[in-house]
């Protein structure tokens, strides 16, 4: 019986060429781009899920507000870890993990600078399942001075020599370090990656005992099946047992008091999973996705396969007439209605099956692009993963009949005698469905093209908007690698005419950056505490930059009384209730063992952007200070290629330990913005796809109804319609159809692109233009799709059409 669906299902297939081809093309479209988004979202949310213990790892963060300002932090303080440990028996293990910028590493007469560098627990590997090829996990960072490396470190110093029980020179901390371990690449869906794991013992501030100081990213682990909210619970007691003291003691304040002033401290738990889709916290180990995105590229893997079902559906209910007769003979034969419903789902899964087969030749295609776009490392490997063959094979299936059902049951239903003598019509049922659908389709294509228009305009206004400061040709060069040589190459660097000016400091407006909080008061004023950002910069720092100072004056190097002097962004004087009257006042800073300096404001610089434009402009103040690191050179100059290269002369001569590197202010700043920038160009690509994929079921079903009007069309040629009211007769009814799309779709898209935009500070305003451009797109491409058919029935020749009667 089967073999006869079959046999019936080809015969159809080939007899409806251009049908078959509309509808395997849109279904192979809408399953390639589904199954590309469940691999994205797929490994998006594998993310940590490799490790052993993931669902037992909590990470402690720490949250806290000081005069209405917010801190959120990835890291805690260095005692945190043994504090709970020995606290609070749920907790089984806890490790930390300290991040240690980028070290210079030497080993004979080979020097690198490795950026992926940190210090840990001797336990993290018993926390972590991190891929070991040799040494003992349980054992590599036991001793002081140990330090475990990946297979490509271990290439780059030692060749194909054993790394084991071999010693690196780390120039940066005076130490050596023995290879103890070796791993593999880490996994790319974990949130952190380090190429070097240095012992914990070897670094002095592991032992601190201060609970005023931070940076330790620190893990637990907790007993299975044991609710993290639980122990979180209690862990307010530990801010009072041991922060509250040494609060007193530097700020001389208590704990209580400092509540009482509307601020607050504490520590919280976040379950390892959760990091990289739920995390978006100050001084995270890396770029964390959103799970709002995920949610986006869910709805649109559903929408684009519901819009090939949807295309599946139209074609098959509009040429139903062609059907009818097939289906009134083999009812008056003796075929029940199970036997036709099985028939044209045999009929579908053949068809899915063809389109199936052409999703998974686009998914091989599309995927180097795609990963490019996304930054990722996706592959459709069914050898490594066992269950996506499986699972491709059930999501044909489950395509097909869900494509294939409700035209199956509709044609199955036809009545017999109706259908022999002629008297069978589509029914209004079937014309409303279709029209539904189609508007439906145009809706979701519609709401996408104005999300894709926002998120453009976003990351536009991103780039155009006034920063503070010039980005513009401001080179960036790695002072700390010339040491003692760096002042010689500095006025090397200032004697080039094609360079306007140098600075020397750590601390950068965009990209990676040094970071200090500083927590100050004003004027004595104790109880007034806030905290801030501080930037340690020489007197260039600023007109290198192009900051603008809105009251008094630069730092100067010629005036001693300028150390201790300071410069504050608008929002510090804001925030110490100054405003534009601040030169003159004091901030006083207390450092960890109690120590005040206090110091004048010599003046007031106009608001800049260092932060993502997720965040408002904080509070920053600027001290005179030797901070060096990076040499910022402003430049102006077509030859930008020129200077690198005469600047690559100077830095050999001086016999650097470190190859020149350089990189440029503007690439920092849109690193910031990647993550924004993938996803733009990711939704705009399914943008594309959703809507050929619903002009393609347009396109078949103007086909269809220039086919069933053909008599129609001849009449009105002979009766003398031109041309173009063919086309307008036969566009008609789809335009209204696209209007009401816009109608739904309008304030829907409003509505969802308002709410993402609110995770930005600084944000462009909805237009109305947005939608109108959306609108008019969406009817031009519609009366495209439908005028290519339109015009082809209108020329013809109306003797064929009316002969064919």
């Amino acid at each position: 019986m089967f073999r006869n669906y079959f046999i019936i299902a080809l015969r159809n297939l080939r007899r409806h060429k251009a049908f078959s081809a509309i509808n395997i093309s849109g279904l192979a479209l809408g399953m390639a781009t589904c199954l590309l988004i469940l691999l994205f979202v797929q490994h998006e949310y594998s993310y940590d899920r490799f490790n052993t213990k993931a669902n037992r790892i909590v990470r402690v963060i720490f949250r806290g507000s000081i005069q209405g300002d917010n801190m959120e932090e990835a890291h805690v303080m260095p005692p945190v870890a043994q504090t709970l440990l020995a606290d609070y028996p749920e907790v089984q293990e806890a490790t930390r993990l300290r991040q240690y910028g980028s070290p210079r590493i030497v080993y004979g007469n080979k020097s690198f600078r490795e950026n992926a560098f940190a210090f840990v627990d001797a336990n993290f590997f018993q926390v972590f399942t991190l891929p070991f090829v040799q040494g003992d996990p349980k054992t590599a960072l036991i001793q002081p001075n140990s330090i475990v490396i990946s297979q490509e470190v271990a290439r780059k110093f030692f060749g194909t020599a054993d790394p084991m029980g071999k010693v690196l020179f780390f120039k940066d901390f005076n130490a050596s370090l023995k290879v103890t371990g070796v791993i593999a690449k880490m996994p790319a869906n974990a949130h952190f990656h380090f190429d070097v794991f240095a012992s914990m013992a070897s670094f002095p501030d592991a032992k601190s005992p201060s609970w005023m100081i931070s940076e330790f990213y620190t893990y637990l682990v907790l007993p299975q099946g044991y609710s993290y909210k639980q122990l979180e619970a209690k862990l307010p007691q530990v801010v009072e047992k041991y922060m509250g003291p040494q609060l007193l003691q530097a700020m001389g304040t208590s704990l209580a008091q400092f509540r009482q002033n509307g601020n607050d401290l504490g520590l919280f738990l976040q379950p390892l999973t959760s990091i990289h889709l739920n995390s978006h916290l100050k001084g995270e180990l890396g770029n964390n996705s959103s799970m709002q995105y995920i949610y986006i590229f869910a709805a649109v893997a559903v929408i684009m396969l519901l819009i090939a079902a949807i295309n599946f559906m139209n074609l098959s209910t509009a040429s139903a007439s062609k059907r009818a007769k097939e289906v009134g003979i083999r009812k008056v034969l003796g075929s029940v209605k199970k036997e036709l419903i099985t028939q044209f789902l045999t009929e579908s899964v053949l068809l899915t099956s063809m389109g199936l087969a052409l999703a998974v030749g686009l998914v091989y295609l599309a995927l180097p692009l795609f990963n490019s776009l996304a930054g990722i490392n996706l592959s459709l490997n069914f050898i490594s993963n066992a269950w996506l063959l499986p699972s491709i094979l059930f999501f044909g299936l489950f395509v097909g009949v869900l494509a294939g059902s409700y035209p199956a049951f509709f044609l199955s239903s036809f009545r017999p005698v109706a259908v022999l003598k002629g008297r069978f019509t589509a029914g209004k049922e079937s014309l409303s469905l279709r029209s539904g659908l189609v508007v439906f389709q145009f809706f979701i294509s519609i709401a996408l093209m104005i999300g894709t228009t926002v998120v453009y305009r976003q990351l536009r206004y991103i780039q155009s908007k006034e920063l503070g400061y010039n980005r513009n040709q401001v080179l960036l060069l790695p002072e700390y690698a010339l040491g003692k040589k760096a002042t010689f190459f500095r006025q090397q660097l200032e004697q080039d005419a094609r360079v306007v000016s140098v600075s020397s400091s750590g601390y950068l407006p965009a990209g990676p950056s040094n970071n200090n909080n500083y927590m100050v008061y004003p004027d004595n004023k104790t109880a007034q505490l806030v905290k801030t950002l501080r930037y340690e910069v020489d007197d260039q720092y600023i007109p290198t930059l192009g900051m603008k100072l809105v009251a008094g004056r630069n730092f100067s190097s010629t005036r001693a009384t300028d150390s201790t002097g300071i410069i504050l962004n608008e929002k510090a004087a804001s925030a110490f209730g100054w405003g534009k009257k601040a030169l003159g006042h004091t901030l006083t800073y207390t450092n960890n063992e109690g120590v005040k300096t206090t110091y004048r404001v010599i003046g007031v610089i106009k608001d800049f952007h260092f932060k993502s434009f997720h965040e408002p402009i904080s509070p920053l103040v600027m001290t005179l200070g030797q901070n060096g690191g990076t040499l910022i050179v402003k430049t102006k100059t077509p030859d930008m290629t020129g200077l690198i290269a005469t600047a690559r002369k100077q830095w050999n001569a001086l016999n650097a330990e470190e190859p020149f590197d350089y990189a440029f202010l503007d690439e920092r700043f849109n690193q910031t913005y990647q993550a924004e920038q993938k996803i733009g160009k990711i939704l705009g690509v399914f943008a594309g796809l959703t809507i050929l994929v619903a002009c393609l079921g347009l396109f078949g079903l103007a086909t269809f109804t220039a086919e069933q009007r053909t008599k129609e069309i001849g009449i009105r040629k002979v009766l003398g319609a031109s041309v173009p009211n063919i086309v307008a007769l036969l566009s008609r009814d789809f335009l209204k159809l696209v209007l009401l799309a816009n109608v739904i779709a309008w304030p829907l898209a409003g509505y969802a692109m308002h709410q993402w935009l609110q995770d930005f500070a600084y944000r462009v305003d909805l237009g109305w233009w947005v939608f109108a451009l959306a609108g008019v797109a969406a009817l031009v491409v519609a009366l495209f799709t439908v005028s290519f058919q339109a015009i082809k029935a209108a020329l013809a020749n109306p003797v064929k059409s009316l002969q064919s009667e």
